[in-house]
């Protein structure tokens, strides 16, 4: 009923019809108008509809949206109060005095490091700080015997880290005092050792490569097919150790003592080796060619030629 009306008005009629406007159209003229408006207007009608109906789904979206996102912040704040429960649950545990819950304090915060790379950092510096607190003192006399379980432990889980994930800053084990352990194969990388007493250490194909080692002391360590490479080690102790098929070029060993050692298939290339004692020391099939060998002592130049490898780079 309300269709009609509204046609006509589309139609152009504002008001009724006079009577000679009557007679002037025809019956199938008017009709003809009427429909065309009311056809107009359905499609008005419907284009209405669509637009509401557009409307109300992007408000849908825009609400699940938001729903989405609230339920993510959600989660990760759950998860962020996860993480620390476990690290405070785990730095707890390092504090008991007994072994055993010590030991799953330690493997629980190297899962911890695992699975949140923004936590990576602070556990590993616990684990170093928990290395140095735990190592015998410097008044202690350093006897070759194997660190205390928990300490070689935290040492293990050191050198086995994601170092990707060290960025600008890697435990920090200055000064440490360890003999007889066990770090075969570790990845210490970007660790800083300065003035460590790493003595008859295993570190047989460890990774060293770039590492600040200045003043360390290595004697009687196992250094076979560790890679040194690019290394600083001035004033290094390497009295009695081994160090076959090692990886040393370009590192930075001016006064190291290398007294009573000895050195097997050494790359030693680019070396410096300025005032190096090498007293006592058995040298096989070194590789010493860009090396700098300016003022070292208890071998002569012409006992460095016949047991190394040398060339016109070499500087005595």
């Amino acid at each position: 009923m309300l269709i009609g009306p509204a046609a006509r008005r589309l139609a152009g009629e504002q008001h009724p019809l006079t009577q000679a406007e009557r007679q002037q159209m025809t019956a199938t003229e008017r009709v003809e108008a009427v429909n065309a408006a009311r056809h107009t207007l359905i499609q008005a009608a419907t284009g209405l509809v669509v637009i509401g109906g557009a409307v109300f789904t992007a408000q849908s979206l825009w609400y699940t949206a938001q729903s989405l996102d609230a339920s993510r912040q959600a989660q990760w704040t759950a998860e962020q109060g996860q993480i620390t429960d476990r690290y405070t649950k785990a730095v707890q545990q390092l504090g008991s005095d007994k072994i055993d819950i010590r030991l799953g304090g330690m493997y629980a915060l190297e899962r911890l490091a695992q699975d949140s790379s923004r936590d990576h950092q602070t556990v590993y510096d616990v684990l170093a700080t928990f290395v140095r607190e735990h190592d015998p003192k410097p008044s202690v006399e350093l006897v070759p015997e194997p660190p205390s379980t928990d300490v070689q432990v935290a040492l293990t889980i050191i050198g086995r880290r994601n170092v990707a994930r060290d960025g600008t800053r890697p435990p920090n084990l200055d000064s440490i005092r360890i003999s007889d352990a066990n770090l075969r194969g570790a990845d210490l990388r970007g660790i800083s050792l300065t003035r460590a007493y790493v003595t008859y250490t295993n570190l047989v194909d460890a990774k060293l490569t770039g590492n600040n080692l200045d003043h360390i002391n290595l004697d009687g360590s196992n250094l076979w097919g560790a890679n040194l490479d690019n290394a600083s080690l001035h004033i290094a102790t390497l009295t009695n150790a081994s160090l076959v098929r090692t990886r040393l070029r370009g590192a930075s060993l001016n006064s190291a003592d290398f007294t009573g050692s000895s050195l097997i298939d050494v790359d030693l290339r680019g070396a410096m080796l300025r005032d190096a004692d090498f007293s006592t020391t058995h040298l096989y099939g070194v590789d010493l060619r860009g090396a700098d060998l300016q003022g070292i002592h208890g071998k002569t130049e012409d006992e460095i030629r016949q047991r190394a490898l040398v060339d016109k780079t070499t500087i005595f």
